[in-house]
């Protein structure tokens, strides 16, 4: 079996991510191909979206949410993603028990002898009147029949797990700081979501099989859990195997991947590129090392934003004053410093509007 080091995994991750060369898509198609962008913090998107698209415009994306072709939804791992309303759709049925258990993991104690069903019957209840509401506001309207979770628990158990929500406009749209209102997905898209099957079979599973690997194979099975949060995939993964292909890596997982997906050549030079906070082509992986170093390992869950350079984490980036502040991760070579500040300032002009193209960048 063919094995796969490090480099060649992390030239296949960048094709597949878009970051080896932009590519000239639609932003709805991008968001499709990439299975949903990270979006906890509301503007880390756009960047997502202008490091992988040629061409990119914030107002693009903006009107796919206001036009309800995006949605913003908790779902992957419990997290706030920004998904096509399709995939929403499509999805969100297969990801029920484990949103209920992962909040489940922080209140189960708070939870104790709740009856859950009836909790989101009561939950669907109360948002049919068509009124957006916060999380704590849905609480807080069911909090006198269940009193003890409080209204943290309740309200995170309602939203995140409960009840098929979507953050309404305008949060999440491109230079607006706006809190969360929640509507029902259903509500917001004219459509309800699947169903899962009744014969026990999982298309949603093969789907999100080939949907991961198409945009980050190739990929152990421990790499798609840690993508979607899903345990029970296996049975997928099975059903799907003969039309896979398998590789080994240098610690001897195996790894599978569609067979005409692209695997460029480890030599293939990669382009220094920015990426927003808790981006998935770094999140998207139980093994990490094929893109980051163990020893910076933690950047990835801390919010840090981060500049690959070579294909790899180099750098940390962030705002201050108008200008890009790079802070090296260790010492670059001056074409990479030049690499990075022209990237950074190419960055800076699509912040600002084309205002300010101003970078700043530590280390000798």
């Amino acid at each position: 079996m063919t094995v796969l080091d490090a480099r060649a995994l992390n030239r296949a991750t960048l094709a597949r991510q878009l970051l080896l060369d932009r590519a000239d898509l639609p932003a709805l198609d991008a968001v499709a191909h990439l299975g949903g962008l990270q979006a906890q913090e509301p503007q880390e998107p756009f960047v997502g979206l202008w490091s992988r698209l040629r061409g990119f415009r914030p107002a693009r994306l903006s009107d796919l949410l206001t036009g309800r072709s995006v949605v913003r939804t908790h779902l992957m791992r419990r997290t706030v993603h920004l998904l096509t309303a399709d995939d929403a759709l499509a999805w969100r049925a297969r990801h029920d028990a484990m949103l209920r258990q992962r909040v489940l993991g922080t209140y189960r104690r708070e939870f104790a002898g709740v009856d859950l069903d009836a909790l989101a019957a009561a939950g669907r209840e109360v948002m049919a009147d068509g009124e957006p509401r916060s999380m704590g506001e849905l609480a807080r309207a069911l909090a006198d029949r269940w009193p003890e979770p409080g209204t943290r628990a309740l309200g995170e158990m309602l939203v995140a797990a409960l009840v098929p929500m979507v953050q309404l406009p305008p949060r999440g749209l491109w230079r607006t700081r706006a809190g969360v209102r929640n509507v029902p997905l259903a509500a917001w898209l004219g459509r309800a979501p699947a169903p899962l099957p009744d014969d026990g079979s999982d298309p949603v599973g093969q789907a999100l099989v080939r949907r991961y690997l198409a945009a980050y194979g190739p990929a152990a099975s421990a790499d798609l859990r840690a993508w979607c949060g899903l345990a029970g995939l296996p049975a997928a993964v099975a059903a799907l195997r003969g039309e896979l292909v398998s590789f080994r890596d240098e610690r001897g997982r195996e790894l599978l991947d569609l067979p005409d997906a692209p695997r460029p050549d480890p030599g293939t030079p990669a382009p220094v590129r920015f990426l927003p906070a808790f981006d998935n082509a770094v999140l998207g992986y139980h093994d990490r090392g094929r893109i980051i170093d163990d020893a910076h390992r933690g950047l990835s869950v801390a919010g840090e934003r981060v500049v690959l350079v070579d294909g790899r984490v180099a750098a940390t980036w962030t705002v201050r004053a108008g200008t890009v502040a790079v802070a090296p991760l260790h010492r670059l070579t001056p074409h990479e410093r030049t690499a990075v500040a022209e990237q950074g300032r190419e960055l800076a002009a699509f912040l600002s509007d084309g205002e300010t193209r101003s970078v700043s960048l530590a280390g000798a």
